[in-house]
């Protein structure tokens, strides 16, 4: 049952008020973050979350920004509490450890707790001391942390090959920047002044949103504020409950595979096991691989969201992004798997790619308990591509790191076609500008394009992929963390799979097959181009009469 107060108890009219004005810091703090920061990545392609909790640690509202940081971000504030539980105002708190709240290292959080004077305007009580009354937190993809290769998305088989681990650590104290602390961290990347300058806008995003919330308890009190960010934790409860309450109770099953760890060569299986009994629901993992050599997994903070991510979907209202969400679903991930890794595992790819299977095969279950809404599997893959060297194009050369996830197709539903060319469930950023592209780096785009044929047959078709080709005007290294280009997207109801990715370097008149992960060096010239996959169809085709 709810751990909180009855819905009754609060006047509807004034609840849809605090959602929207609670949805409203998170956006603002979005807001300026993307204006404020650095790098393209951010500030072109959004790759970024900003979101609001209470004092206790609990999600209140999180910005439509991207999902595999719904669950993720309050272990984060989780792990910022419990290594510094008190915190002054004007603090604030970097991690990135995925072991310690994270989820991978060019993920990079900070928290920032929200002081208030504890007034209660129906009463007009004022106490003189501040309050801890919540926190606000930022979390950002920075295109360097160091390691291996640029762009610190390797191929890694430990993930101190991955780049600079940060635990939770005071960033800014008291309001004054932790120099020492900065100076460590700039001086283990690739690109300083862009880290700093992005670092920079997530404190000022997070000033913003403690300045936000610090106003709205002096308009409404803190009584107020507390009581309703409990009726949104509620409401959000309520309606995951009345999800599962329509669903049929049963045991759902589904497997499906990544297509390998970079390291060895064979597939990677992930299963999951959902059962639903009234309005309760458990997603069990069991059964899953073996946690692998290579950079695909995932900690648990990942498979908490996806799992967040899927239901979230089938509630299919406009319900606030919250911890409530979880409340009713018991999530287990048997420790040592590749989807509740243990350190010192590399985890570059758990976030982006194993992240994708995890709701490909949760969705696979569900669609015999929700045929209608859930749809057939779409890429599977967030296409990730890093490209680094020494840009020359100024008088003073000086290194780059760039960074981009390619969209793709999503898979049919029962009653319509696929997207096509768009980025699918656990992202939700932008493509990179050509301008702004070729504007930052030494690189030029060439084609960006629909793969056209390439999503999956049926009644409804699923949505074609992209090609992506790059060349570079200098030597480079390109990493790649890629995958369905083996494992097709499935199609549902007789549908048919998409069609698999593929990588491929084009030199002069040559085209070379690339494997989905690793890294290659390029000569100025060369052509990077990357085909997504398509989405799966829905439905068997139905035949045109007179047709054999």
């Amino acid at each position: 049952m709810s751990n909180f107060q009855s819905l009754k108890t609060y006047d509807p009219i004034r609840l849809e008020v605090f959602k929207h004005r609670f949805a409203a810091i998170a956006e603002e703090m979005g807001a300026v973050l993307r204006k404020a920061s650095y790098s393209p990545n951010i500030k072109e392609r959004r790759d970024y979350s900003c979101a609001l909790f209470d004092a206790q640690g609990r999600m209140i509202a999180q910005a439509a920004h991207i999902p595999v940081h719904l669950g993720s971000m309050p272990l984060s504030v989780e792990a910022a509490i419990r290594n510094f539980p008190n915190m002054q105002a004007g603090d604030v708190i970097a991690l990135n450890d995925p072991f310690r709240g994270g989820t991978h290292l060019p993920d990079i959080t900070l928290v920032t707790p929200v002081f208030v004077e504890n007034t209660n305007v129906s009463t007009c009580q004022h106490a003189n001391v501040p309050t801890l009354f919540g926190f606000v937190a930022s979390r950002a993809h920075h295109a360097d942390v160091g390691g291996m290769t640029p762009g610190s998305m390797p191929v890694a088989r430990e993930i101190y090959q991955e780049g600079l681990i940060i635990p939770p650590i005071k960033l800014v104290a008291a309001g004054e920047t932790n120099q020492a602390a900065m100076d460590l961290l700039l001086a283990n990347v690739r690109t300083p002044e862009e880290r700093l300058g992005d670092l920079r806008a997530q404190i000022g995003a997070n000033r913003r949103g403690a300045l936000r919330l610090s106003e709205m308890v002096e308009a409404y009190g803190h009584v107020e504020v507390n009581r309703y960010m409990d009726a949104m934790l509620e409401y959000t409860e309520r309606m995951t409950r009345r999800l599962l309450e329509n669903l049929p109770d049963g045991e759902y099953s589904f497997t499906d595979h990544l297509d390998n760890d970079g390291i060895g060569d064979q597939p990677v299986l992930i299963k999951v096991t959902v059962m639903i009994e009234g309005d309760q629901a458990r997603v069990d993992f069991t059964g899953s691989a073996q946690q692998q050599k290579g950079s695909v997994n995932a900690v648990y903070a990942i498979t908490l969201s996806a799992v967040y991510y899927v239901f979230r979907c089938l509630i299919g209202l406009d319900v606030p992004n919250n911890a409530g969400c979880l409340v009713p679903i018991e999530v287990l991930a048997p420790e040592g798997t590749v989807v509740n890794a243990l350190h010192p595992a590399p985890v570059a790819g758990g976030n982006v790619e194993t992240s994708q299977r995890i709701v490909d095969v949760l969705l696979g279950a569900l669609a015999n308990a929700a045929p209608e809404r859930v749809p057939a599997a779409s890429q599977g893959t967030m296409n990730n591509v890093t490209i680094g060297g020494i840009d020359s194009r100024e008088d003073k050369p000086r290194p780059y790191a760039y960074y981009e996830t390619i969209g793709g197709g999503m898979g049919a539903l029962y009653d319509q076609d696929g997207p096509s060319a768009i980025h699918s469930h656990m992202t939700n950023t932008l493509n990179t500008p050509a301008e702004a592209l070729e504007y930052a780096y030494p690189l030029r785009v060439l084609r960006y394009e629909v793969r056209r044929g390439s999503g999956g047959e049926g009644r409804y078709r699923g949505g074609d992929g992209i090609r992506h080709d790059i060349q570079v005007l200098g030597e480079a290294q390109v990493t790649l963390l890629t995958e369905r280009r083996e494992q097709n997207p499935y199609g549902l109801n007789g549908g048919q799979p998409g069609i698999p990715g593929e990588n491929i370097l084009i030199r002069g008149e040559e085209e070379i097959p690339l494997p989905g992960k690793g890294t290659v060096e390029l000569q100025s010239g060369d052509i990077l181009s990357i085909r997504t996959p398509g989405g799966g169809g829905f439905g068997e085709e139905q035949k045109k009469p007179g047709s054999m």
